[in-house]
C-alpha cells in the first residue's frame, strides 16, 4: 500500500482514538474516555495496528504497554488533535468559552507544596463554575517526566516550585514565599530564643535530622538541597516521605526538621505543636509556577484554567483553615 493510500485512510476520529488507546494503555478505559462502545474502539484498534503493522499495545503482566511505535506516533498525534481543535474546535478566546456548559477533562500535575488548601479551593472553584468539567490530579513527583507529559497532551498543566523552571514551556509565576524551617515546640532550636542563647547555628541545622519529600524529577535532589548544594553544604535527612501534607505531623512528634515555605507551614502552625523559626541558611525565595506547553497555549479552555489558577493562589490568605471555628466563638473542637 503507497503512501497515499494510507493517508486517505486515515480522519482525525481515528488519530483520537490512538492517542486515547495509547495513554490510557486500556481499550476499556479509552471507550470511557472516548464515550463509545470498548468492540468499537477495539475495531479502530485493530484498523490502526493494519495501517501502522505494529501491535502498538502489548501484554505486560496484568496490563498493557505501548510500544516503542506508539510511543514515537503519540505526540505527532496530540500535535494534530490540537491544531484540528485551534481550526475547528470553539474559538481561541476566553469570552467565548463558556464554563457553565462546557464537558473538558483537565489533567494537573501538581504537588501539595505551596499550601494545604490550594488544590481542594482550586477543585470547589473550578466545580462552582464549570459543574461538567472532570478534573483529574496527577502528583508531580520524580516518576513524572512532566516536559514529556504536557509536550504529548497527557496533562495540561504543571504546578509546583524550581531554582529554574524549564525554558522550552510557557511559565506563569503564581507567588514567591520565604523559606522557613518547622520544627516542634519541644525541639531545642525553639527554646534557644527564650532560654537566651545565641540563635540556632548553621552547624546545628546541617546535622539535625531532617525531613523531606522526595525530588520532582529523575536524579534530582530537591529545590532546598540543591541550593545548599550549590555552597557546597549538605543537610542530614533522616526521613523522606512523598506525602508532603503528612510531614508537619511527622515534625510535630520527633525533633525532625522541615524547610519549605512559609505559606504551608503556617497552615499547621495554628493546629499543631509546632513553631516556625528562622533558617540559619540564606535561602531566596521559593517561587511557585504554572507551566504550560505551546499545544494549549491558545486554548480558550486551557487559558481559563489558568486564570482560575492565579485566582485561588492570590485568595489563598483569605481561605479559612477548616480546623478553626467562627472567630466569635473560638476554636472548634476536634
Amino acid at each position: 500500500m503507497n503512501k497515499n493510500a494510507v493517508f486517505d485512510k486515515i480522519d482525525i476520529s481515528l488519530i483520537r482514538v490512538l492517542h486515547t488507546v495509547i495513554t490510557e494503555c486500556s481499550v476499556s478505559r479509552a471507550a470511557i474516555r472516548l464515550q463509545t462502545s470498548q468492540p468499537a474502539v477495539s475495531a479502530q484498534l485493530k484498523r490502526l495496528r493494519e495501517l501502522t503493522g505494529d501491535p502498538l499495545l502489548v501484554r505486560c503482566g496484568q496490563s498493557m504497554a505501548p510500544t516503542d511505535v506508539a510511543l514515537n506516533l503519540l505526540e505527532p498525534a496530540t500535535i494534530i488533535l490540537h491544531q484540528a481543535q485551534a481550526m475547528f474546535g470553539s474559538k481561541n478566546t476566553v469570552r467565548d468559552f463558556d464554563p457553565a456548559t462546557t464537558q473538558l477533562t483537565f489533567r494537573i500535575a501538581a504537588t501539595d507544596y505551596l499550601d494545604p488548601f490550594f488544590l481542594p479551593e482550586l477543585t470547589l472553584q473550578i466545580k462552582r463554575q464549570a459543574p461538567n468539567v472532570r478534573l483529574e490530579f496527577v502528583p508531580l513527583s520524580g516518576d513524572l517526566d512532566y516536559r514529556r507529559s504536557l509536550a504529548r497532551g497527557e496533562v495540561d498543566l504543571v504546578i509546583g516550585n524550581w531554582l529554574e523552571p524549564s525554558d522550552e514551556l510557557h511559565l506563569g509565576r503564581l507567588i514567591s514565599d520565604e523559606v522557613v524551617c518547622l520544627v516542634s515546640e519541644d525541639h531545642p532550636a525553639a527554646r534557644l530564643p527564650k532560654e537566651g542563647k545565641r540563635a540556632w547555628s548553621l552547624e546545628q541545622y546541617l546535622q539535625a535530622e531532617h525531613v523531606a519529600p522526595p525530588a520532582l524529577h529523575p536524579g534530582g535532589i530537591g529545590v532546598i538541597d540543591e541550593h545548599l548544594a550549590m555552597q557546597g553544604l549538605k543537610r542530614n535527612i533522616a526521613v523522606r516521605n512523598p506525602h508532603f501534607a503528612q510531614l508537619p505531623y511527622m515534625v510535630a512528634g520527633s525533633l525532625l526538621v522541615l524547610t519549605t515555605g512559609r505559606r504551608f507551614c503556617e497552615r499547621y502552625a495554628q493546629q499543631l505543636r509546632v513553631k516556625i523559626i528562622k533558617c540559619p541558611v540564606s535561602f531566596p525565595a521559593m517561587n511557585y509556577y504554572q507551566l504550560w506547553h505551546d499545544l494549549t497555549h491558545h486554548s480558550a479552555g486551557s487559558r481559563w484554567l489558568r486564570e482560575q489558577v492565579r485566582e485561588v493562589v492570590r485568595n489563598l490568605q483569605h481561605v479559612r483553615p477548616p480546623w478553626r471555628g467562627d472567630a466569635s466563638n473560638g476554636p472548634r473542637a476536634s
